[in-house]
């Protein structure tokens, strides 16, 4: 695991002025360093000291904060300075227009991977009353989005943590999505006598050695990494998948950007058929789709 190194000094300090205007702007010059949105970041974290809303900030900026909303605000500006994501600091994240709880036992919903669910979505009609597996599923966001736009449809969610499946669970229940399965277990072991229309995963891609985990030391190893060269879950699905798909199934991959051809190559070799590939928003290949072939 990375050591995690200590965040800069606390802005704020008795010897400021503790008007709202005065304490966001210097909390933003210091979360600029670390934060693409250092405005946003201080409101919300400046919201949460003093529960109220955004609204308050804008019209009440030369209110004066009292010693225990600053305090509240000290620490969590403390985590963000250190890099903590905050989607851990909240302990929410939005994907797919839902609220979903998250926690360092799962990784933070990127939006990119709603490419995986619009595909996904694509293949299965609105009236199908079609199995679908979602493998590594963690905060339980793509199973989540699935099953609410496909009620008729049952979602079987694995991983292999306990942990990301019990915030994955609670996301389910407070979403009223009856229509989903969590199963412990590694990848598609635990259903391996069961066939699915449809299988998508979100698995881990990273490189061992990427240079890119020290910024994602918060978010759990496990669910990043995958071998030297990131690609050993990817072998393991497309390995595994095949027999437990109907006929007509199809298979949904999220990769690396850099992992397309790669992927391909290896959905090929284990016979996988109409193997294409997608881009996210930012035009980088995201997500490849593939066929069953004569497996």
């Amino acid at each position: 695991m990375y050591a995690i190194e200590p965040g800069p000094a606390l802005l704020v300090n008795d010897n400021v002025n503790m008007r709202i205007d005065a304490v966001l702007k210097d909390a933003v010059a210091g979360l600029a360093a670390v934060s693409d949105s250092a405005r946003l970041d201080a409101e919300i974290l400046l919201c949460r000291s003093i529960d109220m809303p955004r609204s308050y900030l804008f019209a009440h900026p030369d209110d004066e904060l009292d010693d225990a909303s600053i305090d509240r605000f000290n620490a969590l500006l403390q985590r963000r300075l250190g890099g903590e994501p905050m989607a851990y600091i909240m302990g929410t994240r939005e994907f797919w227009s839902r609220e979903l709880l998250v926690s360092p036992a799962t990784l933070v919903p990127r939006p990119e991977t709603e490419l995986l669910v619009d595909l996904a979505l694509r293949e299965i009609p609105r009236k199908a009353e079609w199995q679908i597996l979602d493998l590594g599923t963690g905060s339980g966001a793509i199973a989540i989005a699935i099953a609410g736009e496909r009620r008729m449809c049952h979602l079987t969610a694995v991983d292999i943590s306990a942990a990301a499946l019990a915030v994955a669970t609670e996301n389910a229940r407070q979403l009223s999505l009856d229509n989903i399965t969590f199963t412990l277990g590694n990848w598609t072991e635990p259903v391996s006598d069961r066939r699915f229309r449809v299988i998508v995963s979100n698995p881990p891609y990273v490189r061992a050695d990427d240079q890119a985990l020290q910024s994602l030391r918060y978010e759990p190893r496990d669910a990043l990494v995958s071998g030297a060269d990131g690609l050993d879950a990817i072998r393991t699905l497309a390995a595994t998948s095949g027999a437990l798909l109907d006929d007509e199934g199809v298979l949904l991959l999220e990769h690396g950007a850099e992992q397309r051809d790669e992927v391909a190559a290896i959905l090929a070799g284990c016979g996988w058929t109409g193997i294409t590939g997608y881009k996210d928003f930012a035009g980088n290949p995201r997500v490849t789709v593939a066929r069953k072939g004569g497996k």
